[in-house]
Formats: C-alpha cells, structure tokens, sequence
C-alpha cells in the first residue's frame, strides 16, 4: 500500500472508531474525516462532489440523498396529521388489549410502512405509541420494542426506499423499484412470518395483564388523533402517486430521487402552512452523516484500497458465483450486527464494482447493464442487500431504526441492554439470514 492509502484507511479507521465507540457524534467523526480527505488530498472536491466517471468513481451519491430528504418532507408532513397514531390506537382497541396480538399488529404496521415508507422514519412514529400503550398496560414495553425494530427492517428489506442500504444499492446498481420487489419481498415476507410465529410461541406465556387495565386501552379516542383531515387526504394521495412513481420511474426515465422530490414538491404546495416546519424536521444530521460517508469512500476507491479488497474477495472464493454470493450474504449479515448497516453498505458499493469491472472481459467497452447485472455479479447486489438489512437485526448497533428506538426507550425510562437485545436480534436475524440463503440459491445458484 502507497502512503496516500494508508493515510485514507487512517482517516477512515479513526472516524469510524470515533464513532463505534461514541466518543464523538457519528455525523462529526464522519464529516471531521471527509473533509480532512479532501484538505490532505487524498481525494479532490470534484471527485469528492461529482464523482469520476471515467475512473468509476461515484463521490457523493446525490440520488441516495435527494431521495432521502424527500421521503423525510413527505413523511414529516403526514405525521403531523396524525394518521399514524390513529391506525396505531385502532389496531390496540381491535385486539382489545391483549399484549401479544397488539405487539403482532404493531410488528405488521411497522413493517407495511418500512416497506413503503421507510424504517427509520416509521420506528420514530411507532416506538412512543408502543410505550404508551404498554405504560397504560402497565407492562414492560421493551418485548414490543424489539419487536418492532426487527419488524422495521425485515419491512424495509423488501423494497427499493425501505431501508438506506436498499437505497445506496440501488442507487449504485441501477436496480429498480419493481427489482427489489421482485428479489426481495418473498424472503423478507417469510422472515416477518418466522419471526410472528415466534412471538406468539415464546413471548404469549410471558406477556399478560388483567381485564381490567386492558380496559384502559379501550377508553382511547383515535379519532382524537387526526389532527387534519384534510391535510390527510392529501397527503394519501400524494403518497400514492409517489409510490406509482417509484413502480415506473424506469419506464418514466427518471431517478428515484426526482420521484421524492416530486412527491415532496408536491405535498408543500398542497400543505397551507409554509416549508419552514417540513424543512426543519428533516433528519439533517443523517443527511450529513451519509454526505460525509460517501466522501470518505471514495477516498478508499480513489487510493485503490477497495479495489484491492475486491481482488482478496475474489481470491478467497476463487471467482465462483455461489461462494462469493454466500460470503457476501453471511459476511454482510454478520458484520452489520457489529457496525452500522449504512456505513457498511456504502463501503461495500464500490467493492462490488470493482470486483465487476474486474471480472468483465470488456468492461472498458461494455454498457453498465452488461457489468453491473452480469449473471456472476448480480446474485452478490442481492445478497449484500439482503444481508445488510436483515443482518441489521442482530445488535441494536446495527442499524439506524434500532438506535433510535433505543435512544427513545431510554428517554422513556425504558432502557433496553445490549444483552437483553441480543436474546430477540440474533435468532431472528440468523433464521432470516437462512430463508434469504435458501431464496438466494434457488434464484440464482442452482
């Protein structure tokens, strides 16, 4: 390795450390060493900003994030109506308050919005609606917790704008909306349905409460919930019309982003209030952090110690197609349990590509269809997203929906260890990770 290589895994390892182990925000460990790339030179602002084409250096993946913030405004303005807490509250009263069936109901809820919306927007809804609900139960709220942090990522594992690291893959493969649907969904529907079986086997016995505070749930009010009415309506429309876009954006010729956006134009000229609220609420510190992230890998891609990554990858499975799918698939699932799915991903984007243009016989002359979605590369997309969303169950640091669902369990006074985390995640990643190794080899392998 040259010292500008060096210097880059330095900077990277450094942040990376800063912000595994808390010492700094993951947004300023993150930023702090994006922009130290670029002030040392390890990569240029154009690269860094633009990306380089011609070398396959992408730079910030600016799709990924105009496709995030506006999902964010579409969302941020939809909650204020609401809609969520209604359904939430209906879905208590229709089991009449029996923990179990309320924490299923609840894992289906998350895990239709994950899908559609995405993970980490629909746990900051859910999770203060489950604490409620359980505090009125008097019953610990942290089952259902868990419950629905597996339920968010199993739920944004099916779709392209479920999960960010869907987002990052399809952003950089060139996968569609209708792709992931066809790939994806059938594994993540068999993981949801494993994972209620489980539910009503083992946390049924433990979970009961008397008639009587059951009762309490009863008194709820959802009408009281929706706030707007109108704004409601219109808002369900322009949720449809946005997911109809994400279904034929590539018949349209037009990037998932310009659908958000579009949706999210959209729904500010229909809102009455101005763009201030829906600006403010964006997540601006994910925003960022993904800002920063995609810079500092493109530094690793630039010194080349990716691609020296992918050469090893390669060497290590010998080129074989099902053994670089598995290895992707369980190594991706076992490492987001130890660091953050997104950081992850983004690392692993670049790797796939280079293992691409590596294996293409004329990759110089050959169109991105024929490298990215050649038949010996396109098992590994799927089995990276797959193992990366669903892997993401395995620790509460594995993903952003668990540590925001942690971080508001313990502002509630509910705090979930990392052991006790550890006795829900793991089993039901590891039996999801073996339905995806099943769906994988029967798609591609066999």
């Amino acid at each position: 390795m040259n010292y500008p290589a060096i210097a880059a895994v330095a900077i990277f390892l450094v942040a990376y450390i800063l912000l595994a182990t808390e010492k700094a925000h993951k947004t300023k460990a993150v930023l702090a060493g994006a922009v130290l790339m670029i002030l040392v030179g390890i990569v240029s602002q154009r690269t860094a900003f633009h990306g380089d084409e011609a070398r396959h250096i992408e730079g910030v993946d600016w799709n990924t994030i105009m496709l995030l913030i506006g999902m964010m405004i579409i969302v941020n303005i939809t909650r204020t109506t609401g809609a969520v807490e209604y359904l939430a509250i209906k879905s208590a009263k229709a089991v009449h308050g029996r923990p179990t069936p309320i924490i299923v109901l609840f894992c289906v809820i998350t895990a239709a919005l994950s899908a559609f919306l995405d993970n980490v927007t629909t746990v900051i809804i859910i999770a203060p609606v489950v604490i409620l609900i359980f505090e009125r139960l008097e019953s610990d709220p942290v089952p259902g917790l868990i419950s629905i942090i597996c339920a968010s990522n199993i739920g944004g594992t099916a779709t392209l704008i479920g999960d960010p690291p869907n987002i990052i893959i399809g952003s950089a493969a060139r996968l569609s909306f209708l792709d992931f649907l066809s790939v994806d969904a059938l594994p993540a529907i068999a993981s949801m349905v494993a994972m209620l079986v489980a539910i009503a086997l083992f946390l049924r016995p433990r979970l009961s409460v008397s008639p009587e505070v059951r009762e309490r749930i009863m008194e709820f009010d959802e009408s009281a919930a929706i706030t707007d009415w109108q704004l409601l309506r219109r808002c369900l429309v322009v949720l449809g019309i946005t997911l109809v876009g994400y279904v034929v954006h590539g018949w349209l010729g037009l990037e998932p982003a310009t659908i958000a956006l579009t949706g999210a134009a959209l729904i500010m000229l229909l809102h009455t209030e101005g763009p201030d609220e829906a600006l403010k609420s964006v997540e601006w510190s994910t925003i960022f952090f993904f800002i920063g992230l995609f810079i500092m890998v493109a530094g690793l891609v630039e010194t080349g110690v990716l691609g020296m990554l992918g050469e090893g990858f390669t060497t290590l499975t010998g080129g074989n197609t099902a053994a670089m799918t598995m290895v992707m698939l369980w190594a991706s699932g076992i490492l987001c349990g130890v660091v953050n799915n997104i950081a992850y991903t983004t690392m692993m984007t670049p790797l796939i590509k280079s293992i691409a243009f590596s294996a293409h016989p004329a990759a110089a002359t050959a169109s991105w269809a024929q490298i990215y979605h050649a038949p010996n590369i396109l098992p590994l997309w799927w089995a990276l997203s797959l193992g990366a969303c669903l892997g993401g169950n395995m620790t509460y640091v594995g993903s952003a929906a668990n540590v925001l669902v942690v971080g508001i369990a313990e502002s509630s006074g509910h705090p979930i260890t990392f052991v006790r985390y550890l006795k829900y995640g793991i089993p039901v990643a590891l039996v999801s990770l073996l339905i995806a190794t099943v769906w994988l080899w029967l798609l591609f392998l066999r």
